[in-house]
């Protein structure tokens, strides 16, 4: 591989998580992003209380996360061999733990618009 373009990446991740689990989570993450903006829109600010708790959720997320990537694929954390690996694997980790503070922000938001109702 003398070059990275996008259509590589996207060959390796659709290889690594199958094409089905692939887009399916790209679509959940769009999905998510434009509830995440629309909740953030719809009351015009970030609720520092709620986005606390979700950060603290989100640190959860993160180790999920790369427990979710290792339980599908075939490598262990015996065959991390590099710093490239280590980088990937806090990446792996990132990755997890914003999308569960967003996720765990989206349900609190809708939360507590329906109790308020």
């Amino acid at each position: 591989m003398k070059e990275l373009t996008l259509s590589t990446m996207l060959a390796v991740f659709e290889e690594v998580f199958g094409m089905g689990l692939f887009w399916a989570m790209v679509i959940m993450a769009i999905i998510g992003l434009f509830a995440f903006l629309l909740i953030v829109m719809k009351e015009r600010k970030l609720e520092s209380a709620r986005f606390l708790r979700s950060e603290i959720i989100g640190l959860a997320g993160g180790f999920l996360a790369i427990w979710f990537v290792q339980a599908i694929t075939s490598s262990g954390y015996s065959d991390i061999g590099g710093p490239v690996d280590l980088i990937i694997l806090l990446l792996i980790w990132l990755a997890g733990a914003i999308g569960t503070v967003m996720t765990a922000y989206i349900l609190q938001g809708l939360w507590g618009a329906a109790k308020k109702t």
